[in-house]
């Protein structure tokens, strides 16, 4: 089989997303760019654990920063990211047809 091009990556993408305080920072941030300590209050986390997951965030590209004063400002690098988890949860969030295989 013919290697697909750019699978390696989107399977990297995954597991980078495979955390559900990360897609609920995602989400957040979808919405409008966030300072860490909107973040942790609107995600119910601690500010510490956020600014780990947005590490990796930022390292897989997914997320950049901007200082404003003394704070720093996160938003989502570009929007595809931001459809993949959208999708993914309105995906989840269809009524299924169990049972019904034909």
């Amino acid at each position: 089989m013919d290697r697909i091009a750019g699978l390696e990556e989107a399977a990297e993408l995954f597991k980078v997303l495979g955390n559900e305080s990360r897609l609920a920072l995602v989400w957040l941030l979808s919405r409008e760019p966030l300072t860490v300590t909107a973040l942790a209050e609107q995600a119910a986390l601690s500010q510490p654990l956020v600014s780990q997951h947005l590490r990796t965030l930022r390292q897989a590209g997914l997320v950049s920063s901007e200082r404003e004063g003394k704070e720093i400002r996160y938003a989502l690098a570009d929007q595809h990211v931001a459809h993949v988890v959208l999708d993914a949860i309105a995906h989840v969030q269809e009524p299924t047809d169990q049972g019904n295989e034909q």
